[in-house]
């Protein structure tokens, strides 16, 4: 009789519960509109898909599914947004709370403050490692990559985002690498000594830049044994994934990718608040994880946190005048550990030198553009620029403007050139007009005066423009370490136990180079503890 009755129940649960229901939310985030699905049993949120979007697939990507988790984790739309992705987050957390309330659930006014309560300050207890890197962009990932195939077991990653790999996950171009499969069908055979030779310059000794090459002509190969390709070539050095796929992105998500399958730890919303040491040696770093604080205890630090463009009050320290020009560079861009190097005697060099893109899209802040033939005019249809302007005369200039930006304006043969345009314009972020008066209205800019300062361009159209600045890409000094990636004091003296990789370093190279040096990190930390 038992037996009959608890079948009863267990039956009558499957053919009276509740369905699911799927409700469509809508919310802005930092690229336009979105659309989320949120599926609901009762009152249980038990799914949540993303319909449709216009953010970055770098981040949107990233985020999405973290967000996804804590939400769902939560039961509700006030959690705490993903850091690196914030006006995504918000417009994901709008959208669900808007789908939830046909569910006769309201959770109030979502804002960029919404987030979950602050947890109690801890001071945890401290935990011992064998290496432990600080900033998980390029050089990070390609440090703990490289520690562990060195044989290293023990390996901490820290970054103080929620998402990973820095500013290199946007970047169309990874260039100055050589040997490479994609030059050799182009029947390009670059060499170690070609490469130091174009390379010399007055910031890097030559045994970085020795070192440089010797990594760039190993670093394809490299990648190419974690299923990361880049199979097009052009203009020598540079490379992208496909003719049209931007290089970053492919070898972002690869390395991470290795990292997960290696089961390096990750710690993520992870921040590095200061290096341990000891008789001149470095023994640690203490962190942060929201308002927890501990010590991680390693034989050997990595430091690869990037440069500080994101960060006002040091440009205006550094480079006066630069504080108000746009960065493309991510938010974490903060130079942290500047105040860190002069409290622990590290010798810094060159803070005064920036790298400077000639156009970042507004607001949207993506580089954009390619090549001469196009026409710069501000609001007014006026071109304003002085002949052969410097990156910083570019800038300010723009900056000087009415409303602080100029129209970028091309034409096909342009358009049918560069690829960035291409993407831009399928994505819907540059403008299109059969006619330069057409243009002139979308962008209400006088037609007399744009067609007057637009003579180069071709009579017959299309014609595209797009509303730009320039903008900080990245800053080029930093930690000054060798080409082994040692770290070095103001007396010139090796640091035993510190390395540093990437845009935190004194080095003129970038991408590509943040990876090689980030390679060689790894590789001499795990030397040292061995």
């Amino acid at each position: 009789m038992k037996g009959k009755v608890f079948l009863f129940v267990v039956l009558s649960a499957l053919s009276f519960g509740e369905d699911q229901k799927h409700f469509i939310g809508k919310g802005n985030g930092y690229g336009g509109e979105l659309k989320v699905k949120v599926t609901t049993k009762g009152r249980k949120i038990e799914n949540m898909e993303l319909v449709s979007h216009k953010e970055t697939s770098p981040v949107i990507k990233r985020a999405f599914p973290l967000l996804k988790n804590r939400i769902l984790s939560a039961q509700s739309p006030i959690v705490d947004s993903i850091s690196g992705a914030t006006y995504s987050s918000l417009g994901i957390k709008r959208a669900v709370a808007e789908a939830l309330k046909s569910n006769g659930q309201d959770f109030g006014r979502i804002t960029i403050k919404t987030s979950l309560p602050e947890q109690p300050y801890a001071n945890l207890a401290p935990i011992d490692t064998d290496i432990v890197i600080v900033g998980a962009g390029p050089a990070g990932l390609a440090a703990a990559i490289s520690a562990k195939e060195a044989g290293v077991k023990n390996i901490i990653l820290i970054e103080k985002l929620d998402i990973l790999s820095g500013n290199g996950k946007f970047d169309m171009n990874f260039f100055d690498i050589i040997n490479t499969e994609a030059q050799k069908k182009n029947g390009i055979f670059d060499s170690v000594d070609a490469f130091v030779k174009d390379k010399k310059n007055k910031m890097d000794t030559l045994e970085r830049t020795q070192a440089q090459a010797e990594g760039a002509f190993k670093l394809d190969t490299w990648l190419r044994k974690m299923g990361i390709e880049l199979n097009y070539n052009y203009g020598l050095r540079n490379h992208m994934a496909e003719k049209d796929a931007y290089a970053g992105e492919e070898i972002q998500d690869g390395l991470e990718k290795k990292v997960e399958e290696l089961g390096i730890d990750v710690r993520t919303g992870t921040k590095g608040l200061d290096l341990i040491m000891s008789d001149g040696i470095v023994t640690g770093v203490k962190v942060q994880n929201k308002n927890n604080f501990y010590d991680i205890n390693a034989k050997a630090v990595i430091l690869t946190t990037g440069g500080f463009s994101h960060n006002k009050e040091l440009l205006a320290k550094y480079i006066p005048g630069s504080e108000t020009i746009a960065t493309s560079n991510q938010m974490s861009a903060t130079g942290d550990f500047l105040p860190i190097f002069e409290k622990h005697n590290l010798k810094v060099e060159n803070l005064d030198i920036l790298s400077i893109f000639s156009f970042i899209m507004v607001p949207s802040r993506d580089l954009t553009g390619g090549g001469s033939d196009y026409v710069l005019v501000n609001q007014e249809g006026e071109v304003f620029l002085k002949e052969n302007p410097t990156s910083m005369e570019r800038a300010k200039s723009i900056e000087s403007q009415t409303g602080g930006y100029a129209y970028y304006i091309y034409d096909q043969t342009l358009y049918e050139s560069y690829y960035r345009l291409q993407k831009h314009n399928k994505l819907g972020l540059h403008l299109k007009a059969d006619t330069l008066e057409e243009l002139s209205k979308k962008i209400n800019v006088p037609y007399d005066k744009l067609k007057l300062v637009t003579k180069t361009l071709r009579a017959e159209g299309p014609y595209y423009g797009a509303k730009v600045q320039s903008a900080i890409h990245m800053t080029k000094g930093g930690v000054v370490a060798d080409e082994n990636t040692q770290v070095l004091n103001n007396k010139g003296e090796k640091v035993k136990g510190l390395y540093a990789a990437g845009e935190v370093t004194n080095t003129s190279a970038a991408y590509s180079a943040a990876v090689v040096f980030g390679r060689i990190a790894g590789e001499k930390a795990a030397q040292e503890i061995k």
